[in-house]
């Protein structure tokens, strides 16, 4: 003889415990395993070489502002896309290429080639011609974009923003990229 099993009140609710937990480790794993898996993708989808113009645009013992657009730009970028940097040509082939942005804050600094320093106008940051931090707020020195010289052509690695994570890898982002 077969027994029936019968449905109880019971079984209904473990059932939809199962089913409510389930999902909630769903929600928890899926952003986890991204965070895993993203140096994979991190090391290709942000590598993007934008060129900056021919040398010559570039003198010699000058500093001289540059715009790129952003490589990974959307049509509601409109303007926002084209991003500045400063270009400091040093000798030769030897550059430095700086993001504009203020490494306490992010406010756009200025290049006084009257002083040969670089300044932040929001809380009075200041930078020497070589980036290094001078006085003021700021921690550190500018960030440094990678760059490289390809066909007369100055290029730089502007698929992701410089941070300090990225300038530790690189040492210091003082030695150009040569890849």
């Amino acid at each position: 003889m077969s027994e029936k099993k019968q449905v109880t009140r019971r079984t209904v609710l473990m059932a939809i415990g199962f089913a409510f937990n389930a999902v909630v480790g769903a929600a928890i794993a899926i952003p986890v395993i991204g965070y895993v898996l993203s140096p994979i993708k991190k090391k290709s989808a942000y590598l993007k070489w934008i060129s900056l113009g021919a040398l010559d645009q570039f003198p010699e013992g000058q500093t001289r502002l540059a715009t790129f657009v952003n490589p990974f730009e959307q049509p509601q970028d409109g303007e926002t896309a084209k991003t500045p940097c400063w270009v400091r040509h040093v000798s030769g082939d030897t550059f430095q290429v700086f993001a504009i942005n203020c490494a306490h804050l992010g406010c756009p600094v200025r290049w006084f080639p009257q002083s040969e320093l670089f300044m932040c106008p929001c809380h009075g940051g200041v930078y020497y011609a070589d980036g290094e931090r001078a006085s003021g707020p700021p921690e550190r020195g500018l960030f440094t974009y990678n760059y490289k010289i390809v066909k007369g052509e100055l290029h730089i690695n502007a698929g992701q923003m410089p941070t300090l994570a990225d300038q530790a890898m690189l040492g210091k982002g003082k030695s150009p990229c040569l890849g």
